[in-house]
C-alpha cells in the first residue's frame, strides 16, 4: 500500500508540474503575440500558391509623373481626367481612384474632371475616416462614383508592418447620430469587378454574388491592434518578388502614349501614388520584399487577394489551447512511457511536431499560432525530462542502495553467522557420529537449540532493521522499563566478561524510568554496545553501565577502559563495515555492521548516539531517547 501511494503521488505530483508548465506557458504566450507575427512574416515569404494571372492593374502616379505635374500634387486632376477618357475606352472592369479628392480647386479643371469621372465604367473614389467624420470626395466628383471605398492601409501597431487591411470601417457619432460604414476601397472594386452585386454581410462572411468571402465579424485580433473602427480584418496575400507582378503602367507615360492602355482591358484598375516623396508621406512596409510599398499597392494586392480566393484565416484560439494540452500530454507520456533515450527523442520529436504544424496549417491558408505550442511544448519538455532525469537518479540511487544493502545482507550471513552455523554443524556431527551418554546427547541438543534461537533472532533483528530504514514496516510501540531491560543484557554479556576478567558495574536504574519503543531492537541495540565493550577491552579492566533522565531525554551510556579510538575513526564508526585499526589488530572477530544497525535503531526511535573516545583510555558510547508517555504496545506493522 505504502508503494502504491507513494505511486500517485509521485503521478500527481508529475500532472501538477506538466499543467503547470501548460498554464505558465499559455500565459507567456498572450504576451509574445510579436512572435506570431514574425512566424506569419516567414511563413507568408517561404510559402506561396501557384501563381495565377493578375486581375488588377495599377495606373501610378510615380516618379516619372510628379516632376510632369504643375504645382505638385495639386496639379494632378487634370492628368487623371485625360488618363481615365484613355481607360475608357478599353473598357477595364472598375477603376478604384486612391486619392483624396475633397478640396475644391480650379473650377474649370474640377468639372473637366468631374465629367471624365462620368464615362468612367464602375468608378470606386477613396474616402477617409477621420476624428469628425467620414472625408468624402467633393459631391460633383460623388455624383459620378458607383461606389465610395475606404483606402487607408493601416499597419498593426505592434510593430508597423501592414499585413491585414480593413474590410469595413464604421464612424460612430455621439448619439441621436447614426454610425455610417464603408466598405474597403478593394471589396468595391471587386464587388463591381463581379457586377456590381449587393454586398449580403453574415457573422461568418461577406456574400458578394456567388462568391463567400471568409471573413468572421469581430475578428480583431490581438496581432493586429487595430482600432475599434475596423472591422472584418483580413490578411492580404502578399505577391512574392519572384511571382507575376501586378502589371504597373506610369500615369504620364500613358497620357503621353495611350496604346499602353492595352494592359488596362478587362481588369480592375487601381490608380495612386507609388511614388516616394517627401511630398508623399504614403510609404508602408509589408511582411514580404526589402522594400517600402504604398497603400494602392497594397489595395490592389487585397483585390487580388479576394478575387483569386486567395483567404488565409486564423484558427479558433480554442483549438490553439486544445492542439496545446495534446502536446504536453503527449511529452508527459513519452517521458512516462518510453525508456532511456527514446523518451528525450519522443519529447523533441513532440515540439519539432509543434513548430512544424503553423506551416502545415499555412500551406492550407489557415494561420496557426505559433509562439503558443511551441512555448508550451519546449516549457513541458523541459519539465518533463528535469522531472524524468531526477525520477532515473532517484530510482538509480534506490537501486544501488538497494544493491548495497544486499551485499550488506550477505556480508552479515556469512560472517555474523558464523558461530552459531558453527557450533549447530559440529554438535550435530558429534550426535552423528559418536555414541554418546545420553547426559552428553542432551547437552548437545540444548546447545543446538539455543545457537538455532540466537541464529533466528539475529536474522530477525537485521531484517527488521533493514525495513525500517527502507520504510516498509513500523517500530512496535511499547513501554520498555530500562532497569529490567538493561540488566538483561548486562545477565547476557556476563559470561564473555568474566572469560576476560572484566567486571560489570551498572548504577542503580530507579525504577520508573522507562522509554517508548521496540523492545527486541532496543534491546540489541544495547546488547551490541555491552559486547563491544568488553571484546575491545583488555583484561581485568571495567565497563560501567549507566542511565539517567536529564532534559527531557533518557540517556544511556556504556563506558569501558578499552583501546579507544582516534578522532577521526570516531567520525567514522558508524559506518557499516567499518573497523577501526586496531580493533582489527586486536585479534577480535567482527565484521563492522554491529554500529551501523544501532545507530539505526536509535534513529528510528528518534534518538542520538554520542562517542567520546579517547587512544589508550577507552570509549564512551551514550544512546539518548525522548522521554515519551506511556502508549499501548502494537504489533509490527508492514506499509506495503
Amino acid at each position: 500500500m505504502a508503494t502504491e501511494r507513494r505511486g500517485w503521488r509521485g503521478a500527481a505530483a508529475y500532472v501538477a508540474l506538466l499543467a503547470g508548465a501548460f498554464l505558465v506557458a499559455s500565459i507567456a504566450a498572450q504576451f509574445l503575440g510579436e512572435v506570431d507575427n514574425y512566424a506569419y512574416d516567414a511563413m507568408l515569404r517561404r510559402y506561396q500558391p501557384p501563381a495565377r494571372e493578375p486581375k488588377s492593374a495599377i495606373l501610378a502616379i510615380d516618379e516619372l509623373t510628379l516632376p510632369a505635374l504643375d504645382h505638385g500634387m495639386q496639379g494632378i486632376r487634370a492628368p487623371l481626367a485625360r488618363s481615365l477618357r484613355i481607360l475608357s475606352a478599353v473598357h477595364p472592369k472598375c477603376v478604384a481612384i486612391d486619392l483624396t479628392l475633397a478640396d475644391r480647386m480650379d473650377p474649370a479643371i474640377d468639372a473637366d474632371l468631374a465629367d471624365a469621372m462620368r464615362h468612367t465604367p464602375n468608378l470606386i473614389l477613396a474616402t477617409d475616416l477621420a476624428s469628425e467624420g467620414w472625408e468624402n470626395p467633393l459631391p460633383a466628383f460623388a455624383a459620378s462614383a458607383t461606389a465610395l471605398g475606404e483606402a487607408h492601409a493601416a499597419p498593426d501597431n505592434g510593430d508597423a508592418v501592414t499585413r491585414a487591411i480593413s474590410l469595413e470601417k464604421v464612424y460612430r457619432p455621439q448619439p441621436p447620430a447614426v454610425p455610417k460604414r464603408r466598405w474597403a476601397l478593394a471589396l468595391e472594386a471587386f464587388r463591381l469587378y463581379r457586377g456590381g452585386s449587393q454586398i449580403v454581410e453574415s457573422k461568418e462572411a461577406l456574400q458578394v454574388g456567388d462568391e463567400t468571402i471568409p471573413i468572421p465579424l469581430g475578428n480583431v485580433n490581438d496581432i493586429h491592434g487595430r482600432p475599434e473602427a475596423d472591422g472584418r480584418l483580413m490578411r492580404v496575400r502578399f505577391i512574392q518578388p519572384n511571382m507575376p507582378q501586378i502589371p504597373r503602367v506610369s500615369m504620364v507615360r500613358l497620357n503621353a502614349d495611350p496604346t499602353l492602355a492595352s494592359a488596362f482591358a478587362g481588369k480592375a484598375v487601381f490608380i495612386g501614388v507609388t511614388a516616394f516623396t517627401a511630398e508623399v508621406q504614403d510609404r508602408l512596409t509589408t511582411p514580404v520584399g526589402s522594400k517600402r510599398t504604398t497603400g494602392i499597392e497594397i489595395n490592389a494586392q487585397a483585390f487580388e487577394t479576394i478575387a483569386n480566393r486567395l483567404f488565409i484565416t486564423d484558427v479558433d484560439r480554442n483549438w490553439v489551447w486544445l492542439f496545446s494540452l495534446l502536446l504536453t500530454v503527449a511529452i508527459g507520456l513519452a517521458f512516462r512511457k518510453l525508456p532511456g533515450w527514446w523518451a528525450y527523442l519522443g519529447g523533441v520529436a513532440v515540439v519539432a511536431a509543434a513548430c512544424v504544424t503553423p506551416y502545415l496549417f499555412f500551406t492550407h491558408s489557415l494561420v496557426f499560432s505559433f509562439v503558443t505550442p511551441a512555448l508550451v511544448s519546449v516549457l513541458s519538455f523541459l519539465c518533463a525530462g528535469a522531472y524524468y532525469h531526477l525520477v532515473v537518479r532517484r530510482n538509480w540511487r534506490t537501486e544501488l542502495a538497494a544493491r548495497e544493502r544486499y551485499q550488506q545482507a550477505m556480508h552479515f550471513v556469512t560472517h555474523e553467522m558464523r558461530t552459531p552455523l558453527s557450533a549447530i554443524q559440529g554438535s550435530s556431527e558429534l550426535i552423528s557420529r559418536f555414541a554418546l551418554t545420553e547426559e552428553k546427547r542432551k547437552q548437545i541438543a540444548l546447545l543446538i537449540n539455543s545457537e538455532s534461537k540466537r541464529l533466528a533472532r539475529m536474522v530477525e533483528i537485521f531484517l527488521n532493521v533493514e525495513r525500517l530504514s527502507a520504510g516498509q514496516m513500523e517500530l512496535k510501540r511499547e513501554i520498555i522499563p530500562l532497569q529490567g531491560m538493561i540488566g538483561q543484557c548486562v545477565e547476557r554479556v556476563q559470561p564473555l566478561a568474566e572469560r576476560k576478567h572484566i567486571a560489570i558495574s551498572l548504577t542503580p536504574i530507579p525504577d520508573e524510568l522507562q522509554i517508548t519503543g521496540d523492545r527486541e531492537l532496543m534491546e540489541y541495540a544495547c546488547y551490541n554496545l555491552l559486547t563491544n565493550a568488553v571484546k575491545y577491552s583488555p583484561q581485568r579492566t571495567e565497563v560501567s553501565v549507566s542511565a539517567w533522565k536529564e532534559n527531557g531525554h533518557i540517556h544511556i551510556a556504556v563506558e569501558d577502559q578499552g583501546i579507544g579510538m582516534e578522532q577521526k575513526e570516531v567520525r567514522q564508526i558508524f559506518r557499516k563495515f567499518y573497523r577501526t585499526k586496531k580493533a582489527e589488530e586486536s585479534g577480535e572477530a567482527g565484521t563492522g555492521i554491529g554500529l551501523s544497525i544501532v545507530q539505526q535503531i536509535v534513529e528510528q526511535h528518534g534518538g542520538e548516539i554520542e562517542v567520546t573516545s579517547r587512544p589508550g583510555v577507552g570509549s564512551r558510547f551514550t544512546m539518548a531517547f525522548p522521554a515519551a508517555a506511556a502508549a499501548p504496545a502494537s504489533a509490527v506493522t508492514p506499509r506495503g
